[in-house]
């Protein structure tokens, strides 16, 4: 991850997979690890965190108190720049996006996050982001690392 390229979004799936017991955390956890430490511009919405406790809890296995714990002991960075506006122009800026490329509400609301923030790269597990032209989009897992993690949550 290159520091001029910053700020950096993490997405949900980043944060998720940094939490995880996965054969293939690494990948995100380094990115995770660099933000924390401030050694790269992080911007998180708090709402990412939260989506991140669903996807421990629903998908990965592990215990609501210990999702809790991991993603509360996370949100306590003080080095990352917390978004905690949910306006009615962004949400509404962020649902326009989401018709426009054509993916879920919740990318669009985040796509509209890291255009009012000045992001310049979204990090991710998957490709969704690559649609948007105002920022670029780090994938952090290769074709063969994905279906790796599918093979985990299948388990």
């Amino acid at each position: 991850m290159d520091n001029a390229a910053g700020p950096y979004r993490f997405d949900v799936g980043v944060i998720a997979l940094a939490n995880t017991d996965a054969p293939v955390r690494d990948a995100a956890l380094d990115d995770i690890r660099a933000g924390i430490t401030g050694e790269i511009d992080a911007v998180v919405p708090y709402p990412v965190v939260l989506g991140a406790h669903s996807v421990l809890t629903t998908y990965c296995g592990r215990s609501n108190a210990e999702a809790s714990r991991l993603l509360g002991n996370f949100s306590n960075a003080g080095r990352i720049r917390w978004r905690d506006e949910a306006s009615r122009e962004l949400v509404r800026g962020g649902l326009k996006l989401a018709r426009t490329v054509g993916v879920d509400g919740w990318d669009g609301y985040y796509a509209a996050v890291a255009r009012a923030e000045g992001v310049s790269t979204v990090v991710t597990i998957d490709d969704d982001f690559e649609r948007f032209d105002a920022f670029d989009t780090e994938v952090v897992l290769s074709s063969e690392q994905l279906r790796g993690l599918n093979r985990y949550l299948e388990r």
